[in-house]
């Protein structure tokens, strides 16, 4: 166990907590630390966007770093709440893995998940994590930022599979066939012989918050007439969750 982090975790919760700004010598009696072991952890929240501090008075409040954080863990809560039914339905009605995943920097995390019924499917867990190039929602996801947030991405791509793409220009071609289409596929380029398709999910404000996505077997999804089949299945159930979370503009 890390004492220093739990210290810092502990005095975190406690002015958060808190009704009213507080100074170190507060903390301190409170915890059970050393004034100066306080202020020292105390300057060190602020330094990172925890807390802030007022120059006059030096007492330590919660900083918007705390709301920030706080906020994209309820809009991931709505989002799954929104979402669930339409993720059984879409479930059902392909037969395959469904996944909502949200992108944190170059990678996707699973939010949600939907267990095929077959006797052979794709594994994910949610709260895993993957390289947002290699998997369907996440290339659905980096199709819908702008080049000064997708550039960074796309720098030292490293190979999972044979498939994985790991030319800067020939991702951004893929990236562009997503947008034009309405969704991604992702052929083996993160795990071997398994496949998937995701579309995007924008929120009431048409802004990109998650993606919507479909994965099995190559056996089971690479033919022509299979992908275009779930391609247009997940962007049609992107585009309803996107109603549900009070978007009005998807078609």
């Amino acid at each position: 166990m890390d004492k220093t982090l739990l210290k810092g975790l502990q005095v975190l919760e406690h002015v958060a907590a808190s009704p009213r700004p507080v100074r170190s010598a507060h903390v301190a009696n409170e915890l059970g630390l050393m004034k100066s072991n306080a202020h020292r952890v105390l300057k060190t929240l602020e330094h990172a966007g925890y807390l802030v501090q007022d120059p006059e008075t030096k007492e330590f409040s919660s900083g918007l770093k705390l709301w920030e954080m706080g906020a994209q863990i309820v809009d991931r809560l709505d989002l799954r709440k929104s979402a669930s039914v339409l993720l059984h339905d879409l479930a059902q009605e392909t037969g395959e893995a469904v996944h909502l995943s949200v992108l944190d920097r170059s990678e996707v995390i699973y939010i949600d998940k939907i267990d095929s019924p077959q006797p052979v499917g794709a594994y994910t867990r949610t709260g895993g994590r993957a390289p947002a190039y290699c998997v369907a929602t996440g290339k659905a996801l980096l199709s819908a930022l702008p080049e000064e947030e997708l550039a960074p991405v796309l720098t030292g791509l490293e190979a999972f599979s044979k498939h994985t793409i790991t030319d800067p220009e020939a991702l951004r071609d893929e990236l562009r066939l997503t947008r034009e289409r309405g969704y991604s596929v992702n052929r083996g380029e993160w795990r071997d012989s398994v496949w998937g398709l995701a579309a995007v999910v924008r929120d009431a404000r048409n802004e990109p918050v998650a993606a919507v996505g479909v994965s099995g077997p190559e056996f089971r999804i690479s033919s022509p007439e299979r992908e275009e089949e779930l391609g247009a299945a997940v962007r049609r159930y992107a585009q309803l969750i996107s109603r549900a979370l009070g978007n009005r503009s998807v078609a």
